[in-house]
Formats: C-alpha cells, structure tokens, sequence
C-alpha cells in the first residue's frame, strides 16, 4: 500500500481540523503508520514460517497457526488504519461540496457569497465534523475489541497447546519472536487509546464551545430585548411630559 499517498490525501483535512485534530492527525502518522511500515511490517513478515510446532504431521502446523492466529496483527492494524482515517474524508467532501456551489453561484452571476468560508465549521460541516468524530471513535473501540477478543487480552504467549486435527496429538507450537511482537502490539494498542482520549477530548471541546456560543447569543439577544424594553418606555413617558409642556406652555402664550 502506498501510505505517503495516504498521507498526502488526509493531511488535506488539517487545515479544517481543530488543535486536537491536528495533533491526533500527528499520532496516527507518527506513532501508528511510522512504526507499522518501519518496523511492525517486518516483525510479522515471516509469521508463518516462524510458528514452528514439534511434530512432523503435514498440515498441523497451518492448522493450529490459522487457529491461534484467524487474522494476522499486521493486516488487522493495516485495516484499522484505512477505516478510521475515512471518516476525516467526510468533512473534505463537505467542504468540496460547499465549493462547487459557490462556482455554481459565481457561475450564474450572483454575487452573493453562499458562505463566507467554506471551511468554516459552521452549519452543516460542524455536524459532519463531530460526526466523523464518533465514528472514528466508535472504529477504533471497535477494532480494539476485535484484538482483544481473539488475542485474550491482547496478550501472546511463548507456547501454546494444540489439539486441532490432523494433529495426531497435543503437540506444542513456539510463536517467533513472541517479546518483540508484545511490544508492538502493547504500543499500538496505547496509540488507538491515545486517538480514543483525543477524540473525546475533540468532542468535548466542539460541543462545549457551540453551547457557549449559544448561551452568548442568547444573552445578547436578552440583552437587547431588555434595553429595547427600556428605550420604548421611556418614549412612552417622555412623549406625555412633552406633550403637557407644550399645552402649558400654549396657555401661558394666551395670558396678556
């Protein structure tokens, strides 16, 4: 896969994204995609021919690798990476989306802007934008499950014990390099957590942030109703002094 392609496409979604957004941008490319092409690649790239068993019967070893390990933590991690970067695809469409109206616009004369920025998350993009927040959140709880299920606790034993046919017996089957794979496997499951806290914290920070935009907007709006209440009340009282001044002031013009 050509990941500097990849790259190239998502780091588009910068420019829209908050602090929190950038830097979980900088954790995904950093500490996941740097270390599973650099490294993690070539930990697991002879997975198979490393998982040695103490027997001789042909096809056992397939077997009990293809039952201990269903899905490869290399392909697993190469999976996960695709789909919660796709979501941060949602807001770029957005924003093209918005863009191709406004040339329509300008194309048809008005000179009226539809938008005064189009990657300005408000209206419909901010919707996007936390929404492809909860699903990047929700892939990634999802796929730290899936390890977690099949790999009991994300945990990889020296030895295990298998008894699947055509294994004649329990035979014993030795995982290659089973401390340097843990590392790995320990470290991109802190980077996931880490794009989990960030994530929320990006949630928390959008939501928080339009709440207080609503609540100064509605002072304001309170704010001017109270100061309008005033102004037509004081017209209120000052027309009917003026208009007494002005009779009085009639009556005194008629005394000789």
């Amino acid at each position: 896969m050509d990941w500097k392609t990849f790259q190239a496409l998502l780091s588009g979604v910068n420019k829209y994204s908050t602090a929190f957004g950038r830097i979980w941008l900088s954790v995904v490319f950093v500490f996941r995609v740097m270390v599973y092409v650099v490294a993690a690649e070539r930990v697991w790239s002879d997975d198979q021919k490393d998982f040695d068993c103490n027997t001789k019967q042909p096809g056992c070893a397939n077997v009990c690798y293809d039952h201990y390990f269903p899905i490869s933590h290399i392909r697993l991690w190469a999976l996960q990476l695709i789909f919660v970067t796709c979501p941060s695809f949602m807001v770029m469409m957005h924003v093209a989306y918005r863009d191709e109206r406004e040339r329509k616009n300008a194309k048809h004369g008005n000179k009226d802007k539809l938008y005064e920025n189009t990657g300005k998350r408000h209206g419909g993009l901010w919707w996007t934008y936390l929404l492809s927040l909860f699903v990047k959140t929700g892939i990634e709880i999802s796929f730290l499950y899936i390890l977690h299920k099949i790999y009991d606790s994300f945990y990889l034993p020296r030895l295990v014990k298998c008894e699947v046919s055509p294994c004649p017996n329990q035979v014993d089957c030795y995982i290659g390099h089973p401390t340097e794979k843990k590392v790995f496997t320990y470290f991109m499951v802190g980077a996931s957590a880490l794009c989990i806290v960030l994530n929320v914290c990006e949630i928390i920070y959008l939501v928080s942030k339009r709440i207080a935009h609503i609540t100064q907007n509605t002072r304001r709006k309170q704010r001017n109703m109270a100061l309008n209440e005033r102004y037509s009340f004081s017209l209120r009282l000052y027309c009917p002094i003026t208009a007494l001044y002005c009779h009085g002031a009639r009556l005194c013009s008629d005394v000789p």
